[in-house]
């Protein structure tokens, strides 16, 4: 079995920055709870407190697309193109120590 990383870059539009935070904020904890995740963290970066970074980590892809299938993933497509720009990254271990 092979974890999922993903992580997600999120920059808010011009004044939106508040509404950003609220729905990623929204997201944590459903997102926690889904069997399968094994981490789902939110920073602000500190040089652009516009940009928010999603640090998220799945046992396996399975996981991860059971993950986009839930109604606050959902939820979260139908909003974000108003609300930010966002590049996203799912990447998978190369040499990583586990902690």
């Amino acid at each position: 079995m092979t974890n999922v990383k993903v992580y997600a870059v999120l920059t808010a539009k011009s004044g939106k920055e508040v509404e950003l935070e609220n729905l990623l904020r929204g997201m944590a904890a459903p997102s926690r709870g889904e069997k399968g995740n094994l981490r789902y963290d939110l920073w602000r970066d500190a040089a652009e407190p516009s940009r928010f970074i999603l640090d998220e980590m799945y046992i396996d892809a399975e996981a991860n697309s059971s993950h986009r299938e839930t109604p606050h993933f959902q939820n979260y497509v139908g909003k974000i193109g108003e609300l930010a720009d966002r590049s996203v990254y799912t990447v998978t271990a190369v040499d990583v120590i586990d902690v």
